[in-house]
């Protein structure tokens, strides 16, 4: 492991520092001291706070938890901004821009007088866009999240996402009233924090303490919770020893590691975004990870935390229950513990001081999982030749292998529009493709594949899942028998743009496959036919993402931001479909 010595100071206001004195004036003028200023380590402190973000909310007042720690470990923090990206609120999704906040966090990082910096993130792909852009800037950090929102309550029960997807549903199809979602919705959201279940929130942060990103035992303390800021005043102390010692993401992100976060998902059901993520974490540094080495540990860890959606309790639960170091503890024989962390210590070492589950209902024994594989399956076939996700754990059992005609929506209009109306009807072995949702085709890969996708009238009969095929993502807080991020996306003339109503379409999870039963030369045929329907008269970032993003098997990250800055000269990251401004593009 390769450790660089620090330059304390960042070169900037140390004794040789060039421009030293106006940099110096310029922080003096913020009411910082010459004594501030004396060679100290310089710690940024990246804040993805936004009003716009409940997730990331109070991560102002952590911010300040921080600052004490740096400051008592004898650092000069310096708090800055970036990119704040809320599920709730953005359009057309927050995947679109989870590219441009790692863009934003990786070159201020680079950017500014810095020896090291602490991460502040909590909503979706805040996480994710933090480690990205930390991993390509590769200067010591630490991750600091923000922790799970109390858990919702609702007529004496608990409840989250997942249960507002229920409930909307069931609104939907009369069967709750207007009074009664509105009762639920005012107990729904009672905090500031992440979603209160096992959503992508909670998935990646607990993945990063499961890759060593931040300190053990910090990932899911709520975000009310006084340990909250504790162990972020802790995290500013960190980071100083880590500027002292050199350690960088790049000696923490390692094949190994991203090894063990992919375990952890599938011990805790985790998102299947998680699968998307990782992959981008691994191009950033030049690691291969491929969707085969998901399946392979899914195949060989058991999913063992009983938390929505794929079980019954909330993430204050499985805090409570010990959280990602009682997971890990229980699966240890399946880790690498080797593995350097930001506490300086290897995994095995800070291991070694805990405990098991403190409560096995909700996290189960390793010798008595709810289900002998993981959470995440890898699904490949002709309609997903670079493979496909579903979350088998939050599926129903009886359609994991299903055959069944397929009914074909181009838009979310069309299926929104389908499954609200009363006159809808459907056969319920129907397989639901829903198509151009995918990197390229909402754009930005919305999470249009989750919730409920059954018509209103089969609602009514007591039906409450279908099996769906879609190359969008879904939120981790969503359940069904969903087959995702179908890679190459119909919108990059995969073979799910070829799907016609009526095919017969063969799924079997068991088996890790995904077909639909027409002949090759059908498809070939059909896919002559078809013209693709993204814009080229699209500008600014909008036109960057067009051309530069990746599919999801390769994390949809941009083709520039890999660690080996190799580029594609295609709009599909290798498919095959003609970059903007071709006349061969069809229907704009």
């Amino acid at each position: 492991m390769a450790m660089t010595p620090p330059n304390l100071g960042g070169g900037w206001l140390g004794k040789y520092g060039k421009g030293r004195t106006v940099s110096r004036a310029f922080l003096m003028g913020e009411g910082f001291t010459s004594d501030d200023m004396d060679g100290r380590p310089i710690i940024g402190i990246c804040n993805s706070w936004s009003e716009l973000n409940n997730c990331n909310y109070h991560l102002r007042d952590v911010a300040e938890a921080v600052k004490r720690g740096v400051w008592q470990a004898g650092g000069l923090p310096l708090e800055f901004p970036v990119i704040s990206l809320g599920e709730t609120f953005m359009s057309p999704t927050t995947m679109m821009f989870r590219n441009l906040m790692a863009m934003d966090v990786e070159e201020m990082i680079r950017a500014q007088p810095l020896d090291g910096v602490v991460l502040l993130s909590s909503c979706d792909k805040t996480t994710p866009a933090m480690i990205m852009g930390a991993a390509s800037a590769n200067l010591p950090a630490i991750l600091v999240t923000g922790g799970p929102s109390l858990s919702g309550r609702y007529r004496g029960r608990d409840v989250g996402t997942t249960d507002y997807t229920k409930m909307d549903a069931e609104l939907r199809a009369g069967l709750v009233t207007d009074e009664e979602m509105m009762e639920f919705e005012s107990g729904y959201k009672r905090s500031v924090g992440h979603c209160e279940v096992m959503g992508t929130a909670s998935t990646m942060t607990s993945l990063a303490e499961a890759m060593g990103l931040c300190l053990t035992g910090s990932a899911n303390i709520p975000a009310v919770d006084a340990r909250r800021y504790r162990t972020a005043e802790a995290s500013g102390r960190q980071i100083i020893e880590l500027v002292k010692r050199g350690i960088k993401p790049s000696d923490i992100i390692t094949r190994e590691s991203l090894e063990n976060a992919i375990r952890v998902s599938m011990a805790i059901g985790g998102s299947t975004n998680a699968v998307i993520h990782l992959v981008a974490y691994a191009g950033r540094l030049g690691i291969d990870l491929p969707l085969s080495l998901f399946d392979h540990i899914s195949r060989t860890t058991p999913f063992i935390v009983n938390v929505k959606p794929s079980g019954e309790f909330m993430m204050n639960e499985m805090f409570e229950a010990g959280g990602v170091p009682a997971v890990m503890k229980e699966i240890e024989s399946l880790l690498h513990r080797d593995c350097l962390t930001v506490t300086t210590k290897t995994i095995g070492e800070n291991l070694a001081d805990a405990t098991g589950s403190r409560d096995h209902e909700v996290i189960r024994p390793l010798a008595n999982p709810l289900n002998n594989e993981g959470g995440t399956a890898i699904l490949h076939g002709n309609l997903a030749p670079f493979g496909a996700v579903i979350k088998q754990t939050a599926a129903s059992p009886h359609l994991l292998v299903h055959r069944g005609p397929a009914v074909v929506f181009n838009s979310n209009d069309e299926l929104h529009a389908a499954l609200h109306s009363d006159d809808y009807d459907m056969d319920p072995n129907a397989v639901i493709v829903q198509r151009y949702q995918g990197p390229l085709g909402y754009p930005g890969m919305p999470e249009t594949g989750g919730g409920v996708a059954v018509p209103n009238k089969l609602i009514r009969r007591g039906i409450r899942d279908i099996v769906r095929i879609t190359d969008a993502r879904m939120s981790g807080t969503a359940f069904g028998t969903t087959v995702l991020h179908v890679s190459p996306e119909a919108a990059a003339g995969g073979p799910l743009a070829a799907v016609r109503d009526g095919d017969i379409i063969a799924l079997n999870v068991p088996e890790r496959t995904l077909n639909v039963l027409i002949s090759d030369e059908e498809m070939q045929s059909r896919l002559k036919e078809w013209r693709s329907p993204v814009p080229s008269n699209v500008r600014g970032y909008h036109w960057l993402y067009l051309n530069h993003v990746l599919q999801a098997h390769e994390g949809c990250d941009f083709d520039f931001a890999r660690a080996n800055g190799q580029m594609v000269d295609d709009l599909s990251g290798g498919t095959g479909v003609p970059p903007t401004g071709t006349e061969s593009r069809g229907a704009e």
